[in-house]
C-alpha cells in the first residue's frame, strides 16, 4: 500500500512539474484574465514619427526612405586588413546593403595618422591627407587612397545612402618635437610641417597653453587639442576651407561620428553642428542615461545609447529580461539615441540575435556591426530584421509584459502603418501569451516566420501569440 501511494505521489509530482514547465500562460487562459494581470507601460509618448538624420532622401537610388526610419552600418571593425584595400572592400558591398534596406554607413577616420599604413586612424596627424600625400611612411592610409575613398562615397550616394565620417577632434599624434614654453619641456606638438599645408598647429594649440592647463579630458598621452583657441576653431569648423566644411562640401560626407566626446565640452559639437551641419552622433562611453541625455541636449547631437547596450547585456546574458524595463536613451530621447549591439571597441553581448531583434524593433537609430552582419550571424535573419524595422517598426512604444525569460512590447504605429508586436523569449521552451494589440478583428502573422500561427485579434483587440525558445517573433497585420 505504501509502495502504491509512493507511485501516485511521484506521478502527481511529475505532472505538476511538467505542467509548470509547459503552461506558459501562468494559468492565463483568456483575454479577461490577461487584462486583470498585465499592466501596459507606455515607454514613449510622442506623435510617432520615425528617427530622422535630417537629410531628405530622393528616390533615384536603390535605397528608399521607409516608414520605420533608417538603419546604419558600421562599415569596419578594429584592425581591418591593412594594405590599402578596405575602401574597395566596402565599395563592393554597397549595392547589396542598399538592396536590403541599409540607409547609411559609418566609416573609420579617413585621414593620415601617425602609424601610417597600419593605423586605424584614431591618431590623426593631417586631417587633409586622405591617402594622397607621402607622409608617416606611406601615401595611402591603411584603408586605401583618396581616389578610392571618393569612389566609395560616390557609390554610396548613387544608392541614395548616406556616409558618415569618424572625426577625432580630441587629440592629435605624429607631430615633431619642439620647445614648449607652457610646459618647459620638449613636446610632440609641432604640426607645421603637415604635407597638406593646412591646419598647422604648434604647442599654442594644445593644452597646457595660454588658455589653461586642461579641458574635460585627455586621451592616451596624445597632444590634447584646445578647442578654445581661435586657430583650432577656425580650422575645425569655421573656415570655408576648414576640416568640417571641406569634408562636407568637397569630400561629400553627410554626417559625423565624433570620437571620445568625454574629452572636451559639448559646446564644441554644438558649434560644429551649427557651422557645418549634417547628422552627428557622439561616442560618450557611459551607461548613465542622465549623462547621455544631458550631453545630447547640450551638444545638439545624437549620442550612442550605451545605457541600452549595457542593459541588453545584463538582460540577455544575465537571464533577466525585466532589466529591459530600465531607463535608456531611446526611451528618454528617442530622436537622439543611436542604438547598437557591438562596435569596434566593445563586443560583450553573447545573445546577439535577441539584441538585434530588440534594437531593430524599438525606437532610435539602430546600428549594425560589420562583422556581425558579414561574418558572425545569419545574414538572412539579419536582413529579415532590417526589413521589419524599415516597414513595421513605427510609432511610439508600449511594454506589454516582462519576466526573467520573456519580453513583449508594442510599437503603436504611425501615419497609417500598423506597427508591430515583438516577443523575445530567453528560455529553452516555447512560450505563449495573451496580449492586447491596437487591432480589432484583424488577422496577424509573425513576419519572422518563426511561428506559423495566423491568429485573429478579438473585438477587444486581445490575441494569443507565441515565441520559440531562445528566439523571437514579430507580429503585425497580415497584409
Amino acid at each position: 500500500m505504501k509502495k502504491q501511494n509512493f507511485k501516485i505521489c511521484l506521478l502527481t509530482a511529475l505532472l505538476v512539474g511538467l505542467y509548470s514547465c509547459n503552461s506558459n500562460d501562468d494559468l492565463v487562459t483568456n483575454s479577461t484574465e490577461a487584462a486583470a494581470q498585465f499592466k501596459v507601460i507606455n515607454v514613449t509618448n510622442h506623435d510617432g514619427r520615425p528617427f530622422s538624420t535630417g537629410k531628405q532622401s530622393n528616390t533615384t537610388g536603390r535605397y528608399v526612405a521607409n516608414p520605420g526610419g533608417g538603419v546604419m552600418m558600421q562599415a569596419f571593425y578594429w584592425d581591418v586588413p591593412a594594405g590599402g584595400t578596405w575602401w574597395n572592400t566596402v565599395n563592393a558591398k554597397i549595392t547589396a546593403w542598399s538592396n536590403v534596406g541599409i540607409g547609411s554607413i559609418w566609416l573609420p577616420p579617413v585621414s593620415k595618422a601617425q602609424n601610417g599604413p597600419f593605423s586605424m586612424g584614431y591618431d590623426p596627424t593631417d586631417y587633409f591627407d586622405f591617402g594622397n600625400y607621402n607622409q608617416n611612411g606611406t601615401v595611402e592610409t591603411r584603408f586605401g587612397s583618396r581616389t578610392e575613398l571618393e569612389s566609395l562615397i560616390t557609390k554610396v550616394h548613387s544608392e541614395n545612402m548616406q556616409v558618415y565620417a569618424d572625426m577625432v577632434l580630441n587629440h592629435n599624434s605624429g607631430g615633431q618635437l619642439e620647445s614648449n614654453p607652457f610646459t618647459g619641456t620638449q613636446t610632440y606638438t609641432n604640426f607645421t610641417g603637415v604635407a597638406s599645408g593646412k591646419f598647422k598647429r604648434t604647442s599654442a594649440d594644445f593644452y597646457k597653453n595660454s588658455y589653461g592647463n586642461n579641458d574635460e579630458g585627455a586621451f592616451g598621452g596624445f597632444p590634447d587639442l584646445a578647442h578654445v583657441v581661435p586657430n583650432v576653431q577656425d580650422w575645425l569648423w569655421k573656415r570655408t576651407d576648414g576640416v568640417g566644411k571641406y569634408y562636407k562640401n568637397t569630400m561629400k560626407f553627410d554626417g559625423w561620428r565624433f570620437d571620445y566626446v568625454k574629452g572636451f565640452a559639448p559646446w564644441v559639437i554644438k558649434d560644429w553642428n551649427a557651422n557645418v551641419g549634417g547628422f552627428s552622433v557622439g561616442e560618450l562611453w557611459d551607461s548613465n542615461v542622465n549623462i547621455l541625455n544631458d550631453w545630447a541636449n547640450n551638444a545638439n547631437s545624437s549620442v550612442f545609447d550605451f545605457a541600452c547596450y549595457y542593459k541588453m547585456n545584463d538582460a540577455f546574458d544575465g537571464n533577466n529580461l525585466n532589466i529591459l524595463n530600465d531607463d535608456m536613451m531611446w526611451k528618454r530621447n528617442p530622436y537622439k539615441a543611436v542604438t547598437f549591439v557591438a562596435n569596434h571597441d566593445t563586443d560583450e553581448i553573447w545573445k546577439k540575435e535577441l539584441a538585434y531583434a530588440y534594437i531593430l524593433t524599438h525606437e532610435g537609430y539602430p546600428t549594425i556591426f560589420y562583422r556581425d552582419y558579414e561574418e558572425w550571424l545569419n545574414k538572412t535573419k539579419m536582413n529579415n530584421l532590417i526589413w521589419i524595422h524599415n516597414n513595421k517598426a513605427t510609432g511610439n512604444t508600449s511594454i506589454l509584459y516582462t519576466d526573467t525569460d520573456e519580453y513583449i512590447a508594442r510599437r503603436n504605429g504611425y501615419n497609417g502603418n500598423p506597427g508591430l508586436l515583438v516577443y523575445i523569449n530567453n528560455s529553452s521552451t516555447w512560450q505563449e501569451r495573451w496580449i492586447q494589440t491596437n487591432w480589432v478583428n484583424a488577422q496577424i502573422k509573425d513576419f519572422t516566420g518563426n511561428s506559423t500561427w495566423l491568429p485573429t485579434t478579438q473585438g477587444d483587440k486581445w490575441v494569443k501569440i507565441q515565441c520559440p525558445p531562445n528566439g523571437y517573433s514579430i507580429w503585425s497585420i497580415n497584409m
